[in-house]
């Protein structure tokens, strides 16, 4: 019997997967991926954008986040188009965050930036962490691609979980 061959996502996952096999670091990335995705979103929303007098009320909703999730999620399409509506439902999810963040900062709480820089380094660190235990430097170190790939790994155990193929 001939076997359908390997889309390109799931060779991505598998070569992904080769530095992720101690459970402690895959506990590890299951935190710190989704907030580290967070946190970039939340660093790209705070670079200051020029003020489009045509999109009126919605002027702060796009941005240079914007920009970059539009490549990514274009990025996620061409692998696969169930990833890329999964993960734009995600970001629809963490937009919404950054904007409460946003609220707090104009009631005197901490700068949006100040919240996701911190975020962003500490996940950092617990990734580090990950890979000293796990004992293998991290994907990206070979490829810069898997920056990306990293939460559409993680995503693939939910779709693999619930029988939603991808």
């Amino acid at each position: 019997m001939k076997q359908n061959p390997k889309s390109k996502v799931d060779i991505l996952f598998d070569k992904y997967a080769e530095s992720h096999q101690n459970s402690t670091n895959e506990m590890i990335h299951w935190i710190c991926v989704p907030l580290i995705v967070f946190s970039i979103l939340g660093l790209a929303w705070s670079i200051p954008f020029p003020y489009l007098s045509f999109l009126g009320k919605y002027n702060g909703y796009v941005n240079w986040a914007s920009f970059l999730l539009a490549f990514s999620i274009y990025y996620y399409y061409k692998l696969s188009p169930v990833m890329s509506y999964l993960m734009l439902l995600i970001v629809f999810a963490m937009s919404i965050l950054v904007v409460q963040l946003e609220k707090v900062e104009m009631a005197g709480g901490p700068a949006v930036w100040v919240v996701c820089g911190i975020i962003f380094v500490l996940s950092w660190i617990g990734q580090i962490v990950g890979h000293k235990i796990e004992g293998k430097k991290p994907s990206f170190l070979d490829d810069v691609k898997f920056l990306l790939i990293g939460p559409i790994w993680l995503l693939h155990f939910i779709c693999n979980k619930i029988g939603l193929r991808y």
